[in-house]
């Protein structure tokens, strides 16, 4: 499996799509920055400002919230990275005949899709953390404010949740991979998928608004809610509580900032559903895989 990973890491490094995600990663970064410059000026903020550089939302712009870097990250950035590294992980192999060859030498079926995955990963992790360090750090001049411990742990986390976030999106690709022999077929599928997590998911759940259970189990089949939810409670330590409330429920909370072992509290259940929604989609893909036969073309 190292052999496969130094191979896929090796091909992406020197491919055109790493360039032009990493070019995305620096642009992401850059409207992070004026986001936070032109959200934060002129206003008042007492604790957890580090933390703001990713959550604050530009004042007088249309569609203020896509362009905070959580947001931002969610509906879009993160699901392309996941879709580009993983929709021809497969059949690019096999239409230009070289998964054949690789699997006549001595190297387990299961070895190549694991390394293939395991490879999206390390590059999802190496853009995603170049994007929150530049962030942090021009962040760190910009506001002159050092984060505190808390801040970096909280960051931290985060990385790890985009990290299990992306890791769904690179199997839900590798899966599509492995059904589909047309490069663009896997392309649309994931598109298509994509599209519905993200916006036709939520649609449903307003539909079903009159029955809470139904749109509660739409929502929490949604991984792009359950990363959303999660990074909210992580990110913006007063937020107390998750879900639809009351403004009575609401009068009667005390505005006071979460610690780390409440917030981890209040959103394990959110990342256990995100945990159990790659796992179960990567799991599909390998047990496909492992099934299918494979012919020299």
């Amino acid at each position: 499996m190292i052999t496969i990973l130094r191979k896929e890491l090796a091909d992406y490094l020197n491919s055109a799509r790493f360039l032009i995600l990493l070019v995305l990663v620096l642009l992401i970064s850059a409207v992070a920055l004026y986001a936070t410059f032109k959200g934060i000026r002129g206003t008042t903020i007492e604790a957890f400002v580090f933390l703001k550089l990713f959550t604050t939302e530009p004042s007088g712009v249309p569609f203020a919230f896509l362009f905070s870097f959580v947001n931002f990250v969610a509906l879009f950035f993160i699901p392309l990275i996941g879709i580009v590294l993983g929709f021809d992980a497969i059949n690019r192999e096999r239409s230009s005949g070289t998964l054949s060859r690789i699997l006549t030498q001595p190297v387990y079926r299961d070895s190549v899709i694991n390394g293939k995955f395991l490879a999206g990963i390390v590059i999802l992790t190496i853009m995603m953390t170049t994007a929150i360090l530049l962030v942090s750090g021009y962040g760190l001049r910009m506001l002159g404010v050092p984060p505190t411990a808390e801040e970096i742990i909280r960051l931290f986390f985060y990385l790890v949740f985009i990290i299990v976030y992306g890791a769904f999106w690179i199997g839900l690709s590798i899966l599509f991979s492995v059904l589909f022999r047309s490069l663009a077929t896997s392309l649309l599928s994931s598109i298509a998928i994509w599209i519905f997590f993200s916006f036709g998911i939520f649609i449903l759940a307003i539909a079903t608004a009159e029955t809470p259970e139904t749109m509660q189990l739409l929502l929490w089949l949604s991984p792009n809610w359950l990363f959303g939810q999660a990074t909210v409670a992580l990110l913006q330590p007063t937020v107390r509580t998750l879900g639809m409330l009351t403004e009575a429920q609401v009068s009667y909370m005390i505005p006071n900032p979460l610690s780390l072992s409440q917030s981890m509290l209040l959103i394990w259940p959110h990342v256990t559903g995100l945990v159990s929604l790659t796992a179960i989609c990567f799991a599909i893909s390998y047990v496909l895989f492992m099934r299918q036969e494979i012919r020299a073309s």
